[in-house]
């Protein structure tokens, strides 16, 4: 992997990261975290009313986003970007379709304010917390965008933008800042492979 990668990676990885950190040094327990967002949420409604927004959202724009870029690649003969849509597709599918809902299901971790004692191999969605699946699936989207295009724009709008997203998980309760941790490992994960795989087909249709 060449070093400007690992550095579009370090600067897209930065603001949910930092976020993490400083939630982690500010509480003591991730229950605290949990009561305190939740009192949080009932005295701001219309911030709540926002992180709604953005965590129910933001990965339906990449759906719009990722469709028109095949059907104009498809129109245009362009087998390469074709391709690149293709298997970014299947390594989603996998990672942020089975693999996070294998491993909610595995693991058992109660979602905030659920209860405090994993539960593994349940079907409870209220024991579906760790991975962040919006987080592993918002980073998987534009993770190989980032890494395509490699524009310093796009990598620090991209990063805010899985920031918050990261964030609205955490604040709305749904995830605890290790899941959202996780969801972005797997999210980096899926974004390598996907452009590890698309380039290694571009490589070997040339050859």
């Amino acid at each position: 992997m060449r070093s400007s990668s690992l550095i579009h990676w370090a600067v897209f990885s930065a603001p949910l990261l930092a976020i993490l950190v400083i939630i982690w040094f500010s509480f003591t327990s991730e229950v605290d975290v949990a009561v305190y967002f939740k009192d949080h949420r009932a005295a701001h409604p219309y911030l709540k009313a926002f992180m709604q927004f953005v965590t129910d959202w933001s990965n339906p724009v990449f759906y719009v986003f990722f469709g028109v870029m095949l059907l104009r690649a498809y129109k245009s003969g362009n087998r390469e970007k074709m391709r690149f849509v293709f298997i970014l597709l299947v390594v989603q599918a996998l990672i942020a379709g089975l693999a996070v809902h294998f491993l909610k299901a595995t693991i058992g971790r109660p979602r905030p304010g659920q209860g405090q004692w994993f539960d593994p191999l349940t079907s409870r969605g209220a024991n579906h917390s760790l991975p962040s699946g919006h987080t592993t699936e918002i980073i998987g989207w534009s993770f190989p965008l980032v890494l395509r295009y490699k524009l310093p724009w796009l990598t620090i709008v991209f990063g805010l933008g899985i920031g918050v997203v990261g964030f609205s998980r955490i604040y709305l309760g749904w995830h605890h800042p290790s899941d959202v941790f996780f969801g972005w490992m797997l999210g980096v994960f899926g974004g390598f492979a996907t452009t590890v795989i698309a380039g290694s087909s571009l490589f070997l249709k040339k050859v």
